[in-house]
Formats: structure tokens, C-alpha cells, sequence
């Protein structure tokens, strides 16, 4: 008897648990859900690229902030970009990375690599948003991603 009377005092056995699920009235539409956002982004996009097709869309690896919905894959190295529009992209002035046509290699290997047609002056460019280094620029204004996340267009 005693046995059973633990049972019925018990948490887990008296009182009925109850899922976030349960409490959901799903007969009421979201006011956060919209069934045509995807269209809308699509559409966005295309706008801003004005008609120009991408090879992907760039974004952060720290923080998937998009960088860039237009650019160019590199052909030699496929995990490389580059691109003139860019967003949420800061450049930093005070760190730059000086390439010559003697000198082969930079400070990464891929900053050489990227800018292997173009000697000169690069400066470094940061996320805006959490400032991890996703690339350099050129003297020309041409954006050389080293280290972002694409995705498919």
C-alpha cells in the first residue's frame, strides 16, 4: 500500500507533463510567417545584381553575415572569389600585405595566390559585423575573398 501511495504523490506520475506543442494554437496564422518570403528575397537579390548572374553568394565563416551576392569564382583555386560590390565588408587601412613580382608569397598562401596577376598593395578586409579577416583588397577596388562560405545561387 505504501508503494502505491508514492506513486500517486509522485511529480511524473500525478501530474500531467505538457509539451511547448501542446500549448500552440495552430489555427491562428503567425504573424512572423510569410508564405511569400522566399519569392520576395529572390526578387531582392535580383534587383540588386541587375540582371548579373553569380557564381555564389558569400558569406562570413564566423558569423554567416552575407558579404557578397555578386562575384567570380577563381579558376584555379575554386575556394576563392573575387568581386567589386560587397556588403557588410570593412576594410582595414592599417594592415596591408605588400606583393611584388619577386616576392611569390605573402603572409597566407592564398593571399599571394589570389592576387597572382595583380603585384602590388593589398589592403586586409574584415566582416563588419565580428571583424574576422574574410579577404584583401587591390589597388584597383577589386575584393579578393580568401576565407567565406558560399552557397549555390
Amino acid at each position: 500500500m505504501n508503494d502505491g501511495k508514492q506513486r500517486e504523490a509522485s511529480p511524473s506520475v500525478s501530474q500531467k507533463s505538457v509539451s511547448d506543442d501542446d500549448e500552440i494554437d495552430y489555427s491562428i496564422k503567425p504573424e512572423f510567417y510569410d508564405s511569400d518570403l522566399d519569392d520576395k528575397d529572390e526578387s531582392w537579390v535580383r534587383k540588386k545584381r541587375g540582371g548579373r548572374t553569380s557564381d555564389a553568394i558569400l558569406s562570413c565563416p564566423a558569423c554567416f553575415t552575407t558579404l557578397c551576392l555578386d562575384c567570380q569564382r577563381h579558376e584555379k583555386n575554386v575556394t576563392q572569389y573575387r568581386a567589386i560590390f560587397v556588403v557588410n565588408c570593412k576594410i582595414n587601412d592599417e594592415v596591408m600585405t605588400q606583393l611584388g613580382s619577386k616576392r611569390k608569397w605573402g603572409k597566407r598562401k592564398g593571399e599571394a595566390e589570389a592576387a597572382s596577376d595583380n603585384s602590388g598593395t593589398f589592403k586586409h578586409v574584415c566582416c563588419a559585423v565580428c571583424l574576422t579577416k574574410v579577404g584583401v583588397i587591390d589597388e584597383e577596388e577589386v575584393y579578393h575573398f580568401l576565407n567565406v562560405l558560399p552557397s549555390e545561387c
